[in-house]
């Protein structure tokens, strides 16, 4: 889908990664692509490798506007995934219009929920499924957010390498699964989540949730 026939222009695409995790802050990222800019490799982040992810996301971030928006392990319990998602979303958008002080725009996001809470004057939202693949900005947005994301996992796996988020970003892998049951749960991971909760009473005294 051609991006620059929608209107209003310019259209901010946003993306979330994390959502199915058992561990760890959600992430959205919002993009404005700039014109003329070279959007050909743009597609839905997971269907590029890390390295290629990585450069992308590199030159968006020097050529683009883009901001990135996160909603804490802490906000996840409290107000459940999708909620945070959506707010996530919101803190992206927020910043990256105050940020590039823009008057109107058309908000595209990945997915079928619009963000709530979000009222800003002269912004419309879309919602478009499969977005990432469809929308080059969504697309953007996808790389720019599970780039950033992927970088905090593998901060946090040098905190708390028992558990191998390097490897599998917190997703509820077999590996994931076993290191939770073996060690307990740590204090970024979900505790709403099943797979996380049903062993919180066996959280180590040297673990502080």
């Amino acid at each position: 889908m051609d991006y620059l026939r929608l209107s209003p222009q310019p259209v901010i695409g946003v993306d979330e990664v994390g959502r199915g995790c058992l561990a760890g802050d959600v992430y959205a990222a919002a993009v404005i692509l700039t014109p003329g800019f070279d959007a050909s490799e743009i597609t839905d982040s997971k269907k590029l490798s890390a390295a290629r992810r990585e450069k992308i996301a590199a030159e968006i971030q020097t050529h683009c506007l883009y901001s990135i928006g996160i909603a804490s392990v802490e906000e996840i319990d409290e107000i459940n995934i999708l909620w945070a998602s959506l707010l996530a979303m919101q803190r992206a958008v927020t910043a990256l219009i105050n940020q590039a002080q823009l008057k109107s725009g058309l908000i595209a996001i990945d997915g079928n929920q619009k963000i709530k809470g979000l009222e800003i004057e002269n912004f419309e939202q879309q919602t478009f499924i499969q977005g990432d693949l469809r929308l080059k900005p969504i697309g953007a947005a996808s790389i720019v957010a599970k780039v950033a994301r992927d970088q905090y996992m593998r901060d946090l796996d040098l905190e708390f390498p028992q558990y191998g988020f390097a490897s599998h970003k917190a997703y509820s892998s077999a590996e994931h699964r076993a290191a939770i049951q073996e060690f307990g749960p740590c204090r970024v991971h979900r505790k709403t989540f099943g797979g996380v909760r049903e062993f919180l009473s066996r959280v180590p005294k040297s673990i502080e949730l």
